[in-house]
Order: structure tokens, then sequence, then C-alpha cells
């Protein structure tokens, strides 16, 4: 019998810690779309592109001829290894690609523009599946899924390095007592740690999806929680939470392959990042997500997914680039 995705976690970024991520996104994606996890190799590659083109100031937007930008490609490769139907693993490899322009304050006090890219590893994530429930009554399935693991330290640091001599050639002059942000004056709405590749800290990562199917129609609700903490340059990123769902319906459904199309909605949320324990007023980010969600599975062994995320309603704090949209694609073989 063919089943509805159990786990179409609808995603962010991985390897990107300044930016809301989803490791479990791209792990289970497509893994997952037909609900059968059969004992054995799994490889995934997952595609997404995120633009943080909108400038905010304490959530109003403002514009300007010439603004603040960050693109961000990020290329999830996944290896994953199921146990059992019930029980699974899987190893997040994150490839970034990144373009961008803004301005900071070299040594703290000169405004430079930054302009560039740049490809490199983000953070490695090991994630276990475990199926908590089950319940098949033909035309009726609903199963749980929890999802559990961890972010490891393998991206690149350097940019939190270089903001941390910042703030402390900043603060050398001013004095470390002096009313300033945590991260010294802000002068554009991209900062170092939003284009950093890597944090440099060991975090946790907790997930739930669960799948419900009334004969072709369905309905997936999934949530995820990162605890964070802190890394390198005495940077800690904030916690994240992910919540996310919606319906759908299968328009071609039979033993060889199925293809189901859904509309998914997001919401996500972080509070503020700090340095050497000072919480940040420019960072905080609150997104909501919309869009159109298409998965297509052939046989046992293949499956698909093609998706984009506008987003509807997205509120920064301080001074931020706040996301405008992002599109994904992930294909999945099982060996």
């Amino acid at each position: 019998m063919n089943r509805l995705p159990v786990s179409v976690l609808a995603g962010f970024l991985s390897g990107a810690p300044a930016l809301i991520a989803c490791d479990l996104c791209a792990i289970y994606r497509a893994a997952g779309a037909r609900g059968e996890y059969s004992t054995g190799f799994t490889a995934t590659v997952s595609e997404q592109f995120t633009r943080f083109g909108t400038e905010q100031f304490n959530g109003t937007e403002f514009r300007r001829t010439d603004p603040d930008f960050l693109d961000r490609s990020m290329t999830h490769l996944v290896a994953g290894w199921n146990f059992s139907e019930r029980a699974g693993v899987s190893l997040n490899l994150p490839v970034v690609h990144q373009s961008y322009r803004f301005n900071e304050l070299a040594g703290g006090f000169t405004p430079v523009l930054r302009e560039g890219s740049e490809t490199g590893l983000g953070d490695l994530a090991l994630v276990g599946r475990w199926r908590i429930f089950e319940k098949a009554n033909d035309p009726w399935v609903f199963s749980a899924n929890l999802l559990g693991g961890v972010k490891l330290p393998s991206g690149d640091t350097e940019h939190l390095e270089t903001l941390q001599r910042s703030i402390d050639r900043y603060e050398s002059v001013v004095g470390p007592g002096h009313n300033h942000d945590a991260l010294g004056p802000i002068v554009s709405g991209i900062h170092l740690h939003d284009i950093a590749l890597g944090s440099g800290s060991v975090d946790g990562i907790l997930g739930l999806a669960t799948t419900t199917r009334w004969k072709r129609a369905f309905l997936n609700l999934q949530g995820q929680y990162y605890l964070r903490t802190e890394g390198a340059g005495y940077y800690r990123f904030a916690d994240d939470l992910i919540l996310s769902g919606g319906p759908g319906a299968f328009v071609w459904l039979e033993k060889k392959g199925t293809l189901s199309v859904g509309l998914n909605s997001i919401y996500q949320t972080r509070g503020s990042d700090e340095f050497r324990g000072r919480p940040s007023i420019h960072t905080g980010l609150t997104v909501w997500y919309m869009g159109p969600q298409v998965t297509f599975t052939w046989k046992s062994r293949f499956s698909a997914q093609l998706g984009a995320d506008v987003a509807v309603h997205a509120v920064g704090r301080g001074f931020q680039n706040v996301p405008d949209y992002r599109l994904n694609a992930t294909a999945s073989w099982r060996f």
C-alpha cells in the first residue's frame, strides 16, 4: 500500500547558523516521501536557495537605491541508514555558496563595503529517527516520527572570529561600559555572523513529524527545535523554533509511483543572539512562509520534491535584512 509522506519537513538552511536552519528538512524531505522506511542505505541531495533582500529597521521596511543583500544556496549531501522501518540514522553534510554586499565597520570604526561570494562546508548534522506510533486502517493512516540529533562544528568560523576582533578593538577605545549594542555599531542589515559558514558550537536538534491520510487527502505537521550553545568568537546563536505543515492530495496514486501536490505553511522564530553573554538588539527574527509543494515517487527506490516558499510576513529586530523567498529541490535514492 502506498502511504502518505511521513516527514516532509518544509526546509531552511543547515550549515548557516545565523539563518534559521533545517537539517531535518534535508534529511527527511524526500527520503520518507512514501512513508516506507525499508532497511538499507539511502542517498539524498537537497538544494535550497534563499534571498535576503528586504531591509528593515525594527520590523519596518525601508528602501534604498542600492540595498545590501545576501543570496545563499545550500546543497545538503545526506547519507542515511535505516536499521528497520521504525529506526534509522542520517549524516548531513551541507555545502554553502553565497553572494553578498553589505557595509561593515573595519576595526569597529571605518565603514567598508564588503562584496563578493564564497563557497565552503557548513556544520555537519547527525540525526536519528524513531517511529513512535503508527495506525493504518485503510483508507485512514496516521504515523508519528521522533527525530533527534546533534550539529557538529565542521564549518568555517572565520567571520565570527573577525567579528570578535572588531568588537574588541572598538571596546578598547570606547570602553566596555560604553552604551552600545553587544555587536558594536551596526551600519547594515547584513552582519558578519549572517555569512558565517559554521558556528563553532555543538548544538542539539529535536523534531516531531506527523502524517495523517484519508483516501487521497493528507495533512503533514512538523515541529523542530535547535538548542544552541556558545561557539567561535564567544558568539552564541539564538535557539530556533520551526513549525510547519499543510494539506495536500495525491493526484496520481499507483503501486509503481505517486504524485502529490500540497500547500505548506511555515512559522519560524528565534530570539536574540549573544556575544560574551550580552544579547544584541539587532538579532531576532519571526517569519511566516507559504507556498506550493510537489512530491513524486517511483517504485520503492526514487523520490523527489520541488517547493517554493514566499515570506508573507517577516519581522526582524533592529537593523536586519529579512528573507523574501526560497526555492527547494530534493532527490533521494534507496539502494
